[in-house]
């Protein structure tokens, strides 16, 4: 079982390139990704797209990929030729109005805005993909790792709360039965009082069972049962745990909900308001799982 919480990041080099990619992941009902990169290498935005879903399944993940090229064929000096030439006969005639010689026109020239520009060369994508997927598979396994570690953590903490509401279970199981029989001894006495002794045996036990039924919690208490199990199967399991674990906390609490308005018992009432507690700390610590 893993957390969604991590972090990683990877520097890389090679042949004059330098890349860096680093994510932070945080929870999220989905797998979401929001990415920076230079505009120069916009064309590997798919291939961390699909690298990442294919390691994770949920979280909010910020990666950030920073790029150098120190090549010498990185960038290249173009001329604007046609501009160039416009400088020069509009120099010549300066030069020929004003009755001046011409100075060395080609510094002139280069010294003019635009002539000269710098432009970036384009990119091997081949090699600037190479660099990505090793930075990006050693990142993604940096944050597994520490998905991983905290997700024993959570695990761990995960049943010891599981495990308190299975014990307010069993005890609501034991009490159910005599909330019955202390109906059953309460109205009998009652009954005896006002009908002086002269009781409807037939029409008691009647009312007794009429009461039983509404009050049977058996179906709750062996649904909640099979979803305590059914958790200890999925945090033991090697699957992501996350949104079976948010549905079956869901469950839990509906069983518990429908066991508060079935049983009309004070103790039983008060054991209602401690599982709702502990449901809802599952609910709380299954939001940080993968």
């Amino acid at each position: 079982m893993h957390s969604m919480t991590g972090y990683g990041r990877s520097l890389v080099s090679a042949d004059g390139r330098e890349l860096c990619v680093e994510i932070r992941s945080v929870n999220h009902r989905f797998l979401d990704l929001t990415m920076r990169l230079p505009r120069t290498i916009g064309f590997i935005e798919d291939d961390i797209r699909k690298m990442t879903a294919e390691k994770l399944n949920r979280g909010h993940l910020d990666i950030q990929v920073t790029y150098s090229n120190h090549r010498q064929d990185a960038r290249r000096v173009s001329p604007d030729l046609g501009l160039a030439r416009a400088y020069q006969d509009a120099i010549c005639e300066i030069s020929r109005a004003l009755d001046r010689p011409e100075h060395d026109m080609i510094r002139e020239i280069i010294s003019m805005p635009d002539v000269l520009s710098v432009v970036e060369s384009e990119e091997d994508q081949d090699a600037v993909r190479a660099l990505v997927h090793q930075a990006l598979e050693e990142t993604l396994c940096q944050i597994l790792t520490m998905r991983a570690a905290e997700g024993k953590r959570l695990a761990s903490d995960l049943m010891i709360k599981v495990n308190a509401l299975s014990e307010i279970v069993e005890k609501i199981s034991v009490r159910s039965p005599l909330v019955v029989e202390e109906y059953r001894a309460k109205l009998h006495r009652r009954l005896q009082e006002l009908l002086n002794g002269d009781l409807d045996e037939n029409r008691f036990q009647t009312e007794v069972a009429i009461f039983a039924d509404k009050a049977s919690i058996d179906e709750e208490l062996v649904r909640l049962r099979a979803h305590i199990i059914h958790i200890h199967d999925i945090v033991s399991g090697t699957e992501p745990a996350g949104r079976k674990l948010d549905f079956l906390a869901q469950e839990l609490n509906r069983e518990v909900n429908t066991i508060g308005s079935k049983a009309s018992d004070g103790e039983i009432a008060s054991m209602v308001i401690a599982a709702k507690g502990e449901i809802e700390k599952i609910r709380e610590q299954v939001q940080n799982i993968e």
